[in-house]
């Protein structure tokens, strides 16, 4: 264990890549708490389908033990991708099992998180712990909560995502923005509400592109689709718009006159989605970010490397990020926490750098002019 004997480690965020790291340190002997800040498991619907690839979200899985889990839970099928243009013509169809091998396999928000809470030693989140400030304390940090706790921690590892409220501590670089913002909605029962959208979906995702636009549509295990638009804007779209999202008729008509020339199709989803949308500009960390090591606190995934969600990559980057990190941690190479954290997080900047000009790339290229004509390049 080296580095972390005897130490108490603070993860701030229950997400993918925090409940990895939990999972990966608590396997060699550590002694770990979870900060989430739901007050519990069940209080909100957890989002989209993910991929898991083989090189990351699954190899770290496999190195925490829980691919027999994985394997139970995973949504044989979710992975048949569709490409089709605005008039919902299929151009490219793919079902990426049909060899027999998984390809990236899909499985749900909810059933991931699930098995990673059920991989943990009872009592290792501590549910409602909203923080709101971390103070040094000789050589640990007190960590204070919304809800007036505390606790005490030799290391801690920020995991809280986009809006960390850790990695502010660490460095003052923030992200910019990616040129374009996405609404997102769902469909409960999608069978029955949205037949047309469904039947296209087919148990799969489906990626429509034209006009410098996007509709990602992805099915769910529980019946229900979640979609989103991507469109070209101003960093302050949504303040400039004048939309109120939680207005179904207001959304439906920004999304008619947006997407005019599209197929009568695409309208089935707004008008039976559910009543709140949700908008949300699209940030990029700086790929050359950089900052000093220090000793006992660091980030992984969107924390510290925020990326758009067009290459796929952030559930995987983040539980990679866990898998590192916890490598470094329990590793008997370095000669003390500081010098652990910092190859860590030299490594994890280098491979952020790498993957997010691929996100970049893409999100630029699916809503440019030629989006649709490149992605189909991209998969022939």
């Amino acid at each position: 264990m080296n580095v972390i004997k005897n130490k108490k480690i603070a993860i701030v965020g229950g997400g993918p890549g925090g409940l990895t790291l939990a999972r990966l340190l608590q396997r060699k002997g550590a002694n770990v708490k979870v900060y989430e800040r739901d007050l519990n498991k069940d209080v909100r619907v957890q989002g989209a389908t993910l991929d898991l690839h083989e090189d990351s979200g699954l190899k770290a899985l496999e190195v925490a033990g829980l691919m027999e889990a994985f394997r139970a839970n995973y949504r044989p099928g979710a992975d048949k991708m569709r490409i089709v243009d605005k008039h919902a013509t299929i151009l490219f169809d793919d079902d990426f099992n049909s060899e027999g091998e998984v390809y990236r396999p899909e499985i749900d928000r909810g059933p991931l998180r699930k098995i990673l809470l059920e991989s943990l030693q009872p009592g290792t989140v501590v549910w409602d712990s909203h923080i709101v400030s971390l103070t040094p304390t000789g050589n640990a940090w007190t960590l204070e909560f919304q809800n007036g706790t505390r606790a005490i921690a030799d290391v801690v590892v920020g995991a809280d995502g986009a809006n960390s409220k850790i990695r502010p501590l660490i460095t003052p670089i923030k992200p910019f923005f990616a040129g374009l913002t996405v609404v997102e909605g769902a469909v409960y029962d999608s069978q029955n509400a949205a037949p047309v959208m469904h039947k296209l979906l087919n148990g799969g995702k489906i990626f429509a592109l034209g006009d410098e636009k996007s509709i990602i549509v992805a099915s769910k295990g529980d019946g229900s689709l979640v979609f989103y638009t991507g469109c070209n804007t101003k960093e302050d779209w949504v303040a400039t718009s004048g939309i109120d999202f939680n207005d179904k008729a207001q959304v439906c008509k920004w999304f008619e006159e947006e997407f005019s020339g599209w197929d009568a199709a695409w309208q089935e989803l707004f008008e039976n989605a559910e009543p709140r949308f949700i908008p949300r500009p699209q940030y990029c960390m700086p790929l050359d970010q950089t900052w000093e090591p220090l000793p006992n606190l660091t980030m992984l995934g969107d924390a510290a490397h925020l990326m758009p969600p067009y290459a796929g990559e952030g559930v995987n980057m983040a539980m990679l990020d866990a898998l590192e990190l916890s490598a470094c941690l329990t590793s008997d190479t370095f000669p003390d926490l500081h010098a652990a954290i910092a190859h860590y997080e030299t490594e994890m900047r280098a491979r952020a750098a790498q993957v997010g000009q691929v996100t970049l790339d893409q999100t630029a290229s699916m809503h440019s002019v030629n989006g649709l004509s490149d992605m189909l390049v991209m998969f022939s």
